[in-house]
């Protein structure tokens, strides 16, 4: 997998490169990133990457030129590989990044990510170079290098051997449409808190009936949308009916 990414700002991403399981990840030659700064690629003494806006209006705009040359020679970095690269604009009006799309992206071995600035960037560059943009929630930050870093981050964990374990990034929340379940450790009591008895037992079986039901549980209370997208499979709907009856005879 290799990142090429366009920003103003290079160094921030040394929180993906210099820190935890994505810089160990990189260690490991799971990925390769490159970050290219468009200021490189302009013409005047100043380095001017923005301008006002025509037809006026708040703030400023990222130029068209300095960022289509950036990004056609990220681009030819990774086709030198003989990768097609695949160009994404980090956005608020961006389509949602998902757990989905995520993995659809993983199978891209080659991805070239903008990281803008400013009010916007100018609508002929989207038009003619970028490919989709993608939004990590309705809200608006300063720039689009922590979507950037938000996106690469749950792209790496998934490659194989970025993990510990195996299954972890399968048993992460979203995987299967459900929220993780609660997770404890040592020490056994705290503050008068007792790990679940289930926990303790060595009952795999029961164990694992437990936590799903704990997502079910967890996902009805906090996300139902993600339970109303997908179809139960018997056994949830079973564990959601137990839970359901020993409600109502409790509540009687």
């Amino acid at each position: 997998m290799h990142f090429e990414v366009i920003s103003l700002f290079p160094e921030m991403f040394n929180a993906i490169t210099q820190s935890g399981i994505t810089s160990r990840a990189q260690s490991r030659g799971l990925y390769s990133v490159e970050v290219t700064n468009p200021r490189d690629y302009t013409q005047d003494n100043h380095k001017t990457v923005d301008d006002r806006p025509y037809g006026g209006g708040p703030g400023m705009v990222m130029l068209v030129e300095p960022l289509a040359k950036a990004i056609a020679s990220a681009k030819a970095r990774i086709v030198e590989s003989g990768i097609v690269p695949h160009v994404i604009h980090m956005s608020p009006r961006g389509i949602p990044l998902t757990h989905q799309k995520v993995m659809a992206l993983c199978e891209i071995k080659g991805l070239v990510i903008l990281a803008s600035r400013y009010e916007g960037v100018d609508q002929r560059l989207l038009d003619t170079v970028v490919d989709e943009e993608i939004s990590i929630g309705d809200y608006v930050l300063s720039g689009g290098e922590l979507p950037a870093m938000v996106l690469m981050d749950a792209m790496i964990r998934q490659l194989p051997g970025a993990l510990g374990d195996a299954d972890s990034a399968s048993e992460d929340s979203f995987v299967n449409g459900l929220l993780d379940y609660p997770h404890y450790t040592r020490p056994e009591l705290y503050e008068g808190l007792v790990v679940p008895d289930v926990l303790m037992s060595g009952n795999h079986a029961k164990i694992r009936e437990w936590r799903l039901l704990q997502s079910l549980l967890l996902t009805r209370a906090k996300r139902p949308d993600l339970l109303a997208a997908r179809s139960l499979t018997k056994e949830e709907a079973r564990l959601l009916q137990v839970i359901d009856r020993e409600q109502e005879q409790a509540s009687s």
